[in-house]
């Protein structure tokens, strides 16, 4: 049973109390809430009664504690916002973990077993003179452990990793950063930072917006110049030279549409990143699927039933152009990896290499393996398929393509299609005009 909280003072030992006093924002905090300097200050309650850290007074403590402990090599956004998923700042949260039989206690969620494992084996010792269950409640301790243990995944195996990786490890351990449950909780993650950087107004926003993918606009998703460094919040973007190969690159370099658009959002060649959406979600804007449609297609599937609008329609179907998206757990196109690994070991489909699902969130793969499954479907048994056996067996199954369940799919199919042809017939009016 968690135990009860009232005073800063009884969960924080004078150092920290003194740093915390120390913090500009937190006095004034403190003292606009009437508290005083060698009185005891109360923890703050939410509507439940029960006690909350501000945020004011968690980006203080990771502030100090990153500065003292981890030679400010970790972003204090990153652990704020991980608090915020992982107890709403609310230091007594308690969630048992059947599978661990244990508990995960504290602000950032903390398992008893790691952190003894922290101290005893990776030497983070400033807190482990009176270890116990009940230290883990305290807010500094808490904001140390997740904090080392960040650290630890920061260089995991000798190598440096980027923010998704400590995320999404943290959450489900360095062999499931790859999960859909990890996914989810990187999903949670972003909002969280986002929702904090609205709320944090000494942080600077970094941030390339760009409008939510839709299928009703016109014109490509609107942007806002950003520096391509990283600002003072940390944020680390998702590069398009991280996930396509050099040639891929310089093909889309070459594609006069996708070069427009990354000029005038201020990319550089071997530093280009992908756009967000409102919700901080990296994806591919339509100029930059097409292209990849298209350069799929010229090089490796010529003379075929397959067709540009067909591929962008089924990825909009599929993840909405979402480079990461809950609802799609395999890539840009949710081709399963079993599936392209048959079609690359089995079938021949060798132009990229396949291992493992990540290799699936590389756009360039990910088109040209459902290229591939639907090459394949096009003379599925034998027979000379149309558009609409392949967009539907594509999406439920060979097996369902006359299930009712199929139904909606080719609808929504339609309607995307729709679009892309619109955008077609927009740009020949424009190449006619010049």
């Amino acid at each position: 049973m968690a135990p009860t909280m009232k005073y800063w003072d009884d969960w924080a030992d004078a150092k920290d109390m003194e740093a915390m006093w120390n913090d500009t924002d937190v006095c004034a905090e403190w003292v606009a809430a009437g508290e005083k300097q060698g009185v005891k200050v109360h923890m703050s309650r939410n509507s439940s009664g029960k006690p909350y850290v501000t945020l004011t007074e968690m980006m203080a403590m990771s502030n100090i504690i990153i500065k003292r402990h981890f030679g400010n090599k970790l972003d204090p956004l990153m652990i704020c916002a991980i608090a915020e998923v992982e107890s709403n700042r609310q230091p007594l949260a308690y969630r048992f973990e059947p599978k661990l039989g244990e508990a995960s206690t504290g602000l950032m969620q903390t398992l008893q077993s790691t952190a003894e494992w922290l101290a005893r084996d990776m030497g983070y010792t400033y807190y482990t003179n009176e270890l116990s269950p009940s230290m883990l409640y305290r807010p500094f301790v808490s904001v140390y452990f997740g904090g080392s243990f960040l650290k630890w995944l920061s260089t995991y195996k000798k190598k440096i990793q980027n923010e998704e990786f400590m995320v999404r490890a943290y959450n489900g351990g360095p062999n499931n950063v790859t999960s859909q449950s990890t996914l989810v909780y990187w999903n949670k993650y972003l909002k969280a930072k986002q929702s904090l950087l609205d709320q944090s107004k000494g942080l600077l926003n970094c941030f390339r917006k760009v409008e939510e993918p839709n299928l009703d606009s016109n014109s490509p998703p609107t942007t806002q110049q950003a520096s391509n460094s990283l600002t003072s919040s940390g944020m680390k973007w998702v590069y398009w030279d991280e996930k396509t190969s050099p040639e891929d690159m310089a093909t889309l370099w070459r594609h006069e549409g996708v070069k427009r658009e990354w000029l005038k959002s201020g990319e550089q060649i071997g530093k280009v990143r992908f756009a967000r959406d409102s919700e901080l979600r990296p994806h591919l804007t339509r100029t930059e699927l097409k292209a990849i449609a298209e350069a799929v297609l010229s090089q490796h599937f010529q003379g075929g039933i397959l067709n540009e609008e067909m591929l962008c329609a089924v990825a909009e179907i599929c993840s909405r152009r979402l480079l990461y998206n809950v609802e799609s757990t395999n890539g840009l196109l949710n081709l399963s990896l079993s599936t392209a690994l048959w079609l690359h070991n089995s079938l021949g489909y060798k132009a990229y290499s396949i291992h493992v699902v990540e290799d699936l969130y590389r756009p360039f793969v990910s088109m040209y393996f459902a290229a591939s499954y639907m090459s394949w479907l096009s003379t599925y048994e034998g027979r000379q398929r149309d558009d609409r056996f392949i967009v539907k067996a594509y999406l439920v199954g060979p097996q369902n393509v006359h299930a009712q369940i199929a139904g909606p799919y080719w609808l929504r199919y339609i309607e995307a299609l729709a679009q892309y042809q619109q955008d077609k017939r927009s740009n020949h009016r424009l190449c006619s005009v010049q």
